[in-house]
């Protein structure tokens, strides 16, 4: 794979794409609900997706369509949704496309949220599903052949920081003509899967897109359908031809908003999709610079932590996804890193020792924050589930921020003697 990131043109891109050179510089919000129209003719065409205007603010308003349009052109895509949360956008893509009597292919670690949303929710609408590890691809290319509809998996496991083989995944799905959905969430910039054949890009925009936690959201990014020869065009997607026929290269976006958006009201609201872009405008700079933070962190805590307490990052030779990282990620696989103090009194009393770190449930911000993983997010998982997923007792998840990677150091290796005396 080896994609590599220009972080100069990122920065010229996004801050001019979320700004406007005249007039108010910052982009508006536009908090209304409803918009009038001139007439009934320009009513009916609204509703028949003709006129290009807002219909109502459950399926977008202009403020979400400034945010969907930087997202599409930084992640390489034709078109997205803006949607309520991370979770919304994966549930729209899912619902919109998955039937009862449908199986979800689910490839590699995943965020709790994920997994409950595949495991629990789908399952009971009669969505099947099957998970497997990432280099199983005896489990993906049987399922594949059994003309199954999706397949979801995340470009770095979240917590378990395992890597998969992006590129072969979606070469695999493409042969298949089945529609391969990555939650890009830890590695925007990083990681543009459009550009390397995958049909859906999902966003927790939440998190490294914002950076500030002030704003909740998430956005599904879509490549472009083609008027000949498309995936969607696959008898299995018959459900939806009538739309594919009639929008042609733009239909994921209708096919989502009238099968899921419109009925489901997953939609981002302005203020929200406002605060996201005023993010965006310093994406590239924060990424590049956690990226380099990282891998001097996990280094550095590697080795001065006392034993008894392990660092996990793909960076370190120790990781078993070390050759992957150094090929597929060469500029750094997301905020992440793990610590394992090997139960959960441990990891208490290691994590009531921090004074700079935060304890909170999210990532990808410009704070570094952590979180004891079995006794929050999964906390209702049983062991099978968990051992799956990579997170055992004395698991931390950490998420790297903007601070001096000396300090973040400093800050987890006083911590840890403390607790320990």
């Amino acid at each position: 794979m080896n994609q590599t990131t220009d972080f100069n043109y990122f920065n010229t891109l996004l801050v001019h794409s979320v700004g406007e050179r005249v007039g108010p510089i910052a982009p508006t919000i536009t908090p209304s609900a409803a918009y009038g129209y001139v007439d009934a003719e320009e009513a009916e065409g609204i509703f028949a997706a003709e006129v290009n205007k807002p219909l109502y603010a459950r399926v977008g308003n202009p403020t979400n369509a400034k945010l969907e349009a930087i997202v599409a052109k930084m992640e390489g895509g034709f078109g997205a949704i803006a949607t309520s949360s991370g979770m919304g956008a994966i549930s729209m893509v899912c619902t919109a496309f998955l039937s009862a009597g449908d199986e979800l292919l689910c490839i590699g670690g995943f965020f709790g949220g994920t997994y409950s949303l595949v495991n629990e929710t789908l399952a009971r609408f009669g969505i099947t599903n099957s998970f497997c590890g990432v280099d199983d691809f005896e489990h993906i290319e049987n399922a594949l052949k059994r003309g199954i509809k999706m397949v979801l998996f995340e470009s770095v496991g979240n917590p378990s920081l395992t890597l998969p083989d992006v590129q072969r995944i979606i070469d695999l799905c493409n042969h298949y003509d089945t529609l391969v959905m990555i939650d890009n969430t830890a590695t925007p910039l990083l990681l543009r899967p459009l550009q390397m054949g995958a049909d859906i890009s999902v966003h927790s925009s939440t998190k490294n897109m914002s950076g500030h936690s002030a704003a909740l959201g998430g956005i599904a990014v879509f490549r472009e359908v083609k008027e000949e020869g498309d995936k969607l065009l696959h008898p299995k997607y018959a459900d939806v031809h009538k739309i594919v026929k009639k929008m042609g290269k733009k239909a994921f976006i209708p096919i989502c908003k009238k099968r899921a958006i419109r009925d489901f009201g997953m939609t981002a609201n302005a203020f929200g999709s406002f605060m996201t872009m005023i993010g965006l405008e310093t994406l590239s700079l924060r990424v590049e610079r956690i990226n380099t933070s990282v891998e001097k962190v996990a280094k550095l805590l590697s080795e001065k932590l006392p034993k008894g307490i392990s660092v996990n990052h793909p960076s370190l030779p120790a990781s078993p996804d070390n050759a992957r990282y150094l090929s597929d990620f060469p500029q750094g696989c997301g905020p992440l890193l793990t610590i394992n103090c090997g139960t959960k009194e441990k990891a208490f009393a290691f994590l009531n020792k921090l004074k700079m770190v935060i304890l909170t449930a999210n990532i990808g911000d410009n704070r570094t924050l952590a979180l004891h993983m079995t006794s929050t997010i999964y906390s209702d998982f049983n062991e099978e589930a968990r051992k799956f997923l990579g997170v055992d007792e004395g698991l931390i998840r950490v998420s790297i921020g903007l601070e001096d990677p000396n300090d973040i150091v400093a800050d987890f290796v006083q911590a840890a003697t403390a607790f320990r005396l």
